[in-house]
């Protein structure tokens, strides 16, 4: 098996149960990655946000679990943006079945392991 990579979640809060499946996925099967969890419980404030831009910094790529609440999500835009800043790869990935929100700039794909996969094969 190839290295571990270090992947950094960014998703809206109210998303937190296709986060948990996502590192429930990571946890039991023999993935390539290692999960970064960085869930906000706390304001947006700046050393929030160092500590995230730290983590994104030292991550190999960033999955985005993607939905309507991504419009609206403050904490996982900013996340968004600052791996763009970073130049971290960047994956958007849908949490749900019936939704296809875009956001602009994040190339999204349906959420199958393989899809996954590919993304974590090509950091």
């Amino acid at each position: 098996m190839a290295d571990k990579k270090t992947i950094f979640v960014a998703f809206a809060m109210e998303d937190v149960k296709q986060r948990d499946l996502l590192k429930g996925q990571a946890l039991n099967t023999k993935t390539p990655f290692d999960y970064v969890d960085m869930s906000v419980k706390e304001p947006y404030d700046k050393e929030w946000k160092d500590r995230v831009r730290t983590r994104i910094r030292r991550s190999d790529g960033v999955i985005a679990l993607i939905s309507k609440d991504s419009q609206t999500s403050s904490g996982q835009r900013w996340e968004i943006q600052c791996a763009k800043e970073e130049k971290v790869p960047l994956r958007g990935v849908w949490a749900y079945t019936d939704d296809r929100t875009k956001l602009d700039g994040v190339n999204t794909v349906v959420w199958t392991w393989d899809n996954i996969k590919a993304f974590i094969d090509s950091l």
